[in-house]
């Protein structure tokens, strides 16, 4: 699964034999090991695999956020290998929306001024009505003059999403968006990825540890051991958790929900 593939014109991320090894060469650790693969534009993929297997590495080196120790990673055109932290850093701000599980506001912005936060951090100036325009994407146009206190956990992570897409990314990168939230509320931020994807032509890739926000999905990836050794597209919720069973990515996570409801 990790041998470098062709790949096709229309994929906005593309890792190409990534290697990310932390500490000695003898008695390190290898989070990556020779990955290769590619995330299509206009497309929903989730990231999956036991604790350890590699996914926020993943993530991390995709996003620009850490830097591979081999291999090459281009995301919208752009090869991230080698560039300053300061290119990287624009770059981030400008082409990438980040949904994390701790939403990440800043208590004591409003909501309004917490999603507007990457343009001005851009010394961008948001232009009129764009922030109230992805309020109302993601069912908040009457939140915005309200701090993150006093929002719902749900509400915060809408916060989170909107603050992702103001810029207009080209791609959007979740760390357990979900983890956080029950599960109808989970399913409603998972609609609203969705629909980012599906209306706005980006690309979203999530790791996740749950089978039913992986469901909702266009592909389902796997790492084990730091390998990408599976892959499903439009799998269900029960597909999804047998695979991972397979896997033992459940062994040591007793607090993971199956499809039945179970733990």
């Amino acid at each position: 699964m990790n041998s470098t593939p062709q790949r096709e014109a229309d994929e906005v991320v593309v890792l190409s034999r990534v290697r990310r090894a932390y500490g000695a060469e003898r008695t390190g650790v290898v989070a990556l090991d020779d990955v290769s693969i590619g995330f299509r534009r206009g497309t929903f993929t989730t990231v999956m695999g036991p604790s350890g297997s590699g996914k926020t590495t993943l993530l991390q080196c995709a996003a620009g956020l850490d830097r591979p120790t081999s291999g090459s990673v281009v995301l919208d055109g752009v090869e991230l290998t080698g560039m300053s932290e300061r290119n990287l850093t624009r770059l981030r701000r400008e082409r990438i929306g980040f949904v994390f599980q701790s939403y990440n506001l800043l208590p004591a912005l409003s909501v309004e001024d917490n999603v507007a936060l990457p343009l001005r951090l851009a010394s961008r100036r948001p232009e009129p009505g764009s922030v109230a325009r992805v309020l109302e994407q993601v069912g908040l146009g009457d939140r915005g003059r309200r701090r993150p206190d006093e929002l719902s956990g749900g509400q915060r992570q809408r916060v989170a999403i909107a603050r992702a897409l103001i810029t207009e990314p080209a791609v959007i990168f979740g760390d357990e968006p979900t983890g956080a939230l029950d599960t109808h509320t989970a399913l409603e931020v998972l609609r609203l990825l969705r629909s980012a994807v599906r209306d706005g032509g980006r690309t979203a890739i999530v790791v996740t540890h749950d089978p039913v926000a992986a469901s909702h999905a266009d592909r389902v990836v796997f790492l084990a051991d730091g390998r990408i050794v599976d892959e499903l597209h439009g799998a269900t919720a029960d597909t999804i958790a047998e695979r991972m069973i397979r896997l033992g990515a459940w062994g040591e996570r007793p607090g993971v929900r199956t499809p039945g409801g179970s733990v």
